[in-house]
C-alpha cells in the first residue's frame, strides 16, 4: 500500500474519540519512529499509549488485541515490527483502525499470490517498502516520516527523527531514494552532512570515540580504553588540548593528524579500508549539534536497557530525559564491552564461512544482536562471513544473525534462520542481512545442531 491511500485511509480516524496505542521496537529505529508518529499526533491532540517491545510475540498481539477489544481503542499503530504477523495483527480491524509501517521481510505467504489481498479491509493499513518492490534500504523511520508528513505537510521538521533512525539501522552506506528525500528534508531543520572519518562520534573525546566504536572496529582499540589511549600515543596525537583544556575531539585534528589517524586504523584493519571514511551527520538537538551516530548509541541504550520511555523523552527534547540519558549509556557502555570481551575470548562453533557463539547468561540478550554488528562491521570477519549469536531470555533464547562485509553472496540470513526455527519451533524477523530469532530454551542443542547444517551447506553453496 502507498503512503498515500494509508494516510487516505486513517484520516477520519482523527475526528473519533478515543485512544491510539502505539507499539514500537526498542532499537533506535523503532524509537524514532515512535517520536515521530507521537509528535505528529500531539500536534492533532490526539490521545495515544506507547508501548515498546524487544519483539513481537504472539503472547503480545494477544494482549493488545484482548486490551484494544475491551478499552475500545480507536487505532492501534505497530511500528518498525509487524510484517511477520499480519494475519494475527489484521484481527484488530475487527474494533479498531490498524496501521503497520515497517520495512523488514514479510512472510513469504503474502508476497506470493492473494494472502495479502485476503486480509486486507478498509481498517487495514500495512505499509512497507518491500510490498511495492522498492528498495530495501528504507528504515522504518523513514516510512513513518513519510506517513506523517503527507497527514500534515507542516511536519517536515520531523525529518531529523528519521535520519536517526536511518543511522540506527545502519542504512547510510547505500542511501535509498525514500531517505535521500528524508536527508534533503532534514537539511532544512539543521542537520548537516559531511565527509569524515567513520568514528563513533566526531563530538565526544577522540580516545573515547575510538574505544566504543562500533563503525569501524579496530583491533586492540575497540573496547579497550588503555587501547585506544596507546593507540593514540603511538600516533603522536595529543589526547588533551593544551592550551584550553579538555579532551580533544575528532574536530580538533589537524590534516597531519587525521592523516596519520586514518593511516593507523588503515594499518590496523587490514581489508575493508574503504569504508572507513564517509558522510557523518549531525542532528540539531538541544541547542547544538550531536553526531548521528552518537545519539543513535543513546537511544539504543535507553531501549536495550528497559528505558524506553527515557528514550522517547530524550527525542522530544526533555532536559530531565537528557541526563538520564546519559547515566544509562555509561551503564551500557560498560555491558557492550563485556559483551565483546567475552564473545571475542569464549570458545564457539567456527569454519570459514561462518562462526555461532552461545553467551548464555553471560551477554544480556538485548545486547548480544549489537555485539554481532560490532564483530560483523569489524576487519576480522572476511565478506560474507555468517555470525551469529545466542544469549538467554528467560524461558527462551534470543539469536542474532549479521553478514559480515559489503558483499551479500546472495545470502538471505532471514531465510536460513526461519529454515531452522519452522523445525524447532519459535519465531523469527528481521531482514536479508541482520535477523533475529527466539527459540524455546529447551530446544537450545537441537536448534544449535540444525543451525550449524544450514550454516555449511550455506558455506557450499557459497564456494561453488
Amino acid at each position: 500500500m502507498k503512503v498515500q491511500e494509508a494516510v487516505s485511509r486513517f484520516r477520519d480516524t482523527l475526528k473519533k474519540e478515543g485512544m491510539i496505542r502505539v507499539v514500537t521496537h526498542i532499537d533506535t529505529d523503532g524509537l524514532s519512529s515512535a517520536a515521530i508518529l507521537i509528535s505528529a499526533l500531539k500536534k492533532l491532540d490526539q490521545q495515544f499509549w506507547v508501548a515498546s517491545v524487544k519483539q513481537l510475540e504472539d503472547t503480545h498481539i494477544e494482549q493488545f488485541y484482548e486490551e484494544g477489544r475491551k478499552k475500545k481503542w480507536k487505532a492501534i499503530f505497530f511500528l518498525d515490527l509487524g510484517s511477520n504477523k499480519l494475519a494475527e495483527i489484521s484481527k484488530m480491524s475487527e474494533f479498531a483502525k490498524v496501521a503497520i509501517l515497517d520495512h523488514h521481510q514479510i512472510e513469504e505467504k503474502f508476497i506470493l499470490g492473494d494472502a495479502l489481498q485476503n486480509i486486507q479491509n478498509e481498517n487495514f493499513i500495512f505499509v512497507n517498502p518491500l510490498i511495492e518492490g522498492e528498495e530495501q534500504n528504507t528504515s522504518a523511520s523513514s516510512v513513518v516520516y513519510q506517513f506523517v508528513k503527507e497527514l500534515d505537510p507542516t511536519n517536515e521538521d520531523l525529518a531529523q527523527l528519521a535520519v536517526l533512525g536511518m543511522i540506527g539501522d545502519v542504512l547510510d552506506k547505500n542511501i535509498s531514494k525514500v531517505n535521500k528525500d528524508v536527508i534533503d528534508d532534514a537539511k532544512l531543520h539543521g542537520t548537516q552532512v559531511k565527509k569524515g572519518l567513520n568514528v563513533f562520534s566526531t563530538t565526544r573525546a577522540l580516545h573515547k570515540a575510538l574505544e566504543f566504536g562500533s563503525s569501524i572496529f579496530i583491533p586492540g582499540v575497540t573496547g579497550s580504553s588503555n587501547g585506544a589511549l596507546a593507540f593514540l600515543r603511538d600516533l603522536d596525537i595529543e589526547v588533551k588540548d593544551k592550551n584550553r583544556g579538555g579532551y580533544r575531539t575528532l574536530l580538533d585534528l589537524s590534516k597531519e593528524e587525521l592523516s596519520r589517524l586514518i593511516t593507523g586504523i588503515m594499518l590496523r584493519r587490514t581489508s575493508r579500508d574503504e569504508e572507513i571514511i564517509g558522510n557523518i551527520y549531525l542532528l540539531k538537538m538541544f541547542g547544538r549539534l550531536y553526531d548521528a551516530r552518537e545519539l543513535s548509541a543513546m537511544v539504543n541504550a535507553c531501549g536495550r536497557l528497559g528505558s524506553a520511555g527515557v528514550a522517547l523523552a530524550f527525542l522530544m527534547n526533555s532536559d530531565v530525559a537528557k541526563e538520564k540519558t546519559e547515566l544509562i549509556y555509561n551503564e551500557y557502555k560498560h555491558h557492550l564491552v563485556s559483551g565483546l570481551n567475552f564473545v571475542n575470548c569464549t570458545k564457539k562453533i567456527e569454519s570459514e564461512g561462518y562462526f555461532i557463539v552461545n553467551a548464555k547468561d553471560n551477554v544480556k540478550d538485548t545486547i548480544i544482536g549489537t555485539v554481532m554488528s560490532i564483530l560483523a562491521s569489524s576487519s576480522v570477519y572476511s565478506n560474507g562471513t555468517i555470525l551469529v549469536g545466542m544469549a538467554y531470555r528467560d524461558d527462551k533464547i534470543k539469536v542474532s544473525a549479521r553478514l559480515a562485509g559489503q558483499n551479500s553472496n546472495d545470502v538471505n540470513l532471514h531465510q536460513i534462520l526461519s529454515s531452522v526455527v519452522k523445525q524447532t519451533g519459535g519465531e523469527v524477523g528481521g531482514h536479508v542481512r541482520a535477523a533475529g530469532a527466539l527459540i524455546p530454551k529447551q530446544k537450545e542443542e537441537e536448534f544449535t545442531d540444525l543451525l550449524q547444517k544450514a550454516l555449511s551447506i550455506e558455506e557450499i553453496k557459497i564456494k561453488i
